[in-house]
């Protein structure tokens, strides 16, 4: 085996931390895929003689790609349509066997990925390397320009917009929460006995006209006609996670962690009384989104 192949070889035994990291970097796994090999295009270029710690400088040019592709991503992915989105999460990436791209999507919750989507780049990369992958804030901060203590801050700002802040009390989430758990389920099962039963008898939906196929009406009244028209939630449901929106249980519904939609939900007495289905690129940027533990 000569050098080379060597040197290939010992990359391929880091291939998947490298792609854990970019995925959790970047959200995509085709991006996650680009950014490990153009790491392999560097390490190629270099003599790999002088590297002492080979793990430790993949990853930190894994995370300088991955920086960089944040800082300039550009507006393409807000552009595509749902179904174009959603014909590309049914197609592996390039070079990724299906099940490899299966375990990695799965890995991490799209709710996770939403809410990663809305730091910024250098509070991202923080957060990533420091709370998922332990790396020291001394090893982050040369990669992020700042200094340790700076970048500890980073992190712990990124933590706090992950984790949010409910408006509501921990008793209060927790019931919002089975009620929200069981309309999903019922929704994905297209089980209209199970939904009837999370929903008030007077319940209201409302949707921006974006999310409806046309001559759906944006406002439905009733219980009866609400579960009815339940049917585009349900072909939405594979993609969707419960997440705290605007502090209150919601969901997003986010194939390869893009944010599609998000259901806002009025409860009371363990109904349902109201949902609200934002698809409105200003409105979703507008909401207060994070991870529901």
């Amino acid at each position: 085996m000569d050098e080379r192949d060597q040197l290939a070889e010992r990359f391929e035994a880091q291939r998947g931390r490298l792609r854990a990291v970019a995925y959790r970097m970047l959200g995509s796994p085709d991006e996650a895929d680009d950014a490990v090999q153009e790491t392999w295009l560097r390490l190629s270029r270099v003599d790999a003689g002088e590297v002492d710690n080979l793990a430790g400088w993949l990853r930190t040019v894994v995370t300088r790609i991955c920086l960089d592709m944040l800082r300039s991503r550009r507006s393409r992915r807000e552009d595509l349509t749902e179904q174009e989105v959603l014909d590309q999460f049914s197609k592996p990436g390039p070079g990724s066997p299906p099940e490899d791209e299966a375990v990695l999507t799965d890995s991490v919750s799209r709710a996770l990925l939403v809410v990663l989507d809305t730091l910024d780049p250098v509070e991202r990369v923080a957060f990533v390397l420091h709370d998922m992958f332990a790396v020291p804030f001394n090893r982050i901060a040369p990669l992020v320009e700042r200094t340790p203590v700076a970048t500890k801050k980073l992190a712990s700002r990124a933590r706090h917009k992950v984790q949010g802040t409910p408006v509501v009390p921990a008793a209060e989430i927790a019931r919002h929460r089975q009620v929200v758990s069981a309309f999903l389920a019922a929704a994905r099962a297209g089980d209209l006995a199970a939904i009837l039963a999370v929903l008030a008898p007077d319940v209201v939906r409302r949707a921006d006209a974006v999310a409806l196929p046309p001559g759906v009406a944006a406002e439905v009244r009733g219980a009866q006609a609400v579960a009815k028209g339940t049917a585009a939630l349900a072909r939405r449901s594979q993609f969707a996670e419960l997440a705290l929106v605007n502090g209150t249980v919601g969901v997003v519904v986010a194939p390869r962690g893009r944010l599609l939609l998000a259901l806002t939900f009025t409860i009371d007495d363990d109904r349902i009384t109201a949902y609200d289905v934002i698809a409105d690129p200003a409105r979703l940027r507008e909401l207060d989104l994070a991870v529901l533990d």
